[in-house]
């Protein structure tokens, strides 16, 4: 109940009831009405109740991922087909075809491109914040005009790594292009595109954000991957993260937290899950190995296994 009222001013009573449902406040003695058109405090989803016939009102919440904003109705549904006579068919065709035709050509080439986006985005296995997020950006840069000249796919693929980026979810270049079919090099280019045309500022990526997901695929304990985030701390302070990928750092990282734990695994093997090369995978392991000093570590661990 607000706190503003307190007594009845008719009768100077204090048994007062709070309506909710018609938001009222009448007194229990007199039965006047004190206060009345307050907020409602009822549920705001629309649902019909077959048993007392009650509606709630609203929606489903607004959505990038829908090109309308999930706010906009449609002429039916094929299912309704079933239920149309002759007549009724051609009229239905005909509504249906006219409202295609009304609509603009950003909204059209949204239906294609968001259709195309969820299908990436669930083929990566992306969380729906990182799918609402890739979509408002692709919905920026084709009301600012940044689809002219690119493919759509290219565009809808740089808009999910930028989401990916954004939201800390490790996604290479590399399976992006997997999933979405398109060159790895013009993804990049697209993303930097669209990113610098919408002023969207992202930090670079941390190395260890990509320790958890490459461990598994390897089948690496947990011990193994807490030691390579280490080693990767380590890296930082000595300034040897700066200017490299991270994928080729954080793999060289769990490489070398492999060897430090006896568990053999080959930087092919390494270089294959992180998608580098296994070039990158050894410049990387020496430079570590030299300027953090785990050559000997390493060799310690050695002795020690054996000697079991």
């Amino acid at each position: 109940m607000p706190e503003l009222v307190k007594k009845c001013p008719e009768c100077g009573g204090i048994n007062l009831n709070w309506n909710k449902e018609r938001g009222e406040i009448i007194c229990r003695d007199c039965g006047l009405v004190i206060e009345e058109k307050m907020v409602d405090f009822t549920q705001e989803w629309r649902e019909f109740d077959s048993e007392d016939g009650e509606r709630r009102r609203a929606g489903a919440p607004m959505t990038y991922t829908q090109y309308d904003h999930g706010l906009g109705t449609e002429v039916g549904q094929k299912a309704d087909l079933f239920k149309l006579g002759g007549k009724d068919r051609n009229k239905f065709f005909r509504l249906r075809k006219w409202q295609y035709r009304i609509s603009t050509a950003i909204e059209r080439n949204l239906k294609l491109a968001l259709a195309e986006l969820k299908r990436v985005s669930s083929y990566l296995k992306l969380p729906k914040s990182v799918e609402e997020e890739s979509a408002r950006i692709y919905t920026l840069a084709v009301q600012r005009g940044l689809v002219r000249g690119r493919s759509m796919e290219s565009v809808v693929a740089g808009a999910l790594y930028a989401a990916c980026r954004r939201h800390d979810v490790p996604r290479t270049l590399d399976e992006l292009s997997e999933a979405s079919g398109i060159e790895k090099k013009e993804i990049g280019r697209t993303y930097r595109f669209v990113t610098r045309e919408l002023g969207i500022t992202i930090l670079p990526s941390n190395p260890a954000d990509y320790i958890a997901r490459f461990a598994s695929s390897l089948k690496l304990n947990a011990e193994t991957q807490s030691n390579a985030i280490e080693i990767l701390e380590r890296a930082q302070k000595a300034e040897l993260t700066s200017g490299r990928g991270p994928t080729g750092i954080a793999a060289a990282a769990l490489y070398v937290a492999a060897l430090l734990h006896g568990e053999k695994r080959t930087q092919r093997e390494v270089a294959d899950v992180a998608g580098v090369t296994e070039v990158t995978i050894r410049n990387r392991y020496k430079e570590l190995l030299d300027e953090l000093k785990l050559e000997k570590e390493i060799k310690k661990k050695k002795k020690a296994r054996k000697k079991r």
